[in-house]
């Protein structure tokens, strides 16, 4: 998940390269809604054994409520660090 700033704009999505999906929204190389509103830092993760199961997680994640995307970022990355940096 990325976020514009702490309790700002969120961005779910799923790729099978992260370092590399991230980095391509931090160069704004990814037109749309990310480039469009400044979604820059990664604030939240989770691995996935299959692309089917990462994809049917993204989408039920969609489908949350914003205070639930919200206080699933603060319990695991309070700070709302960009974790980009940890990962390269």
């Amino acid at each position: 998940m990325l976020a514009s700033k702490r309790n700002g704009t969120l961005y779910v999505g799923v790729t099978s390269d992260l370092i590399k999906r991230v980095w391509e929204h931090k160069q704004d190389f990814v037109e749309g809604f990310t480039k469009k509103y400044g979604v820059h830092s990664l604030v939240w993760f989770e691995m996935h054994v299959d692309m089917m199961s990462a994809i049917s997680r993204e989408k039920a994640l969609k489908e949350w409520k914003r205070d639930w995307k919200l206080a699933l970022i603060e319990k695991a990355n309070p700070q709302w660090k960009d974790l980009y940096d940890d990962l390269v």
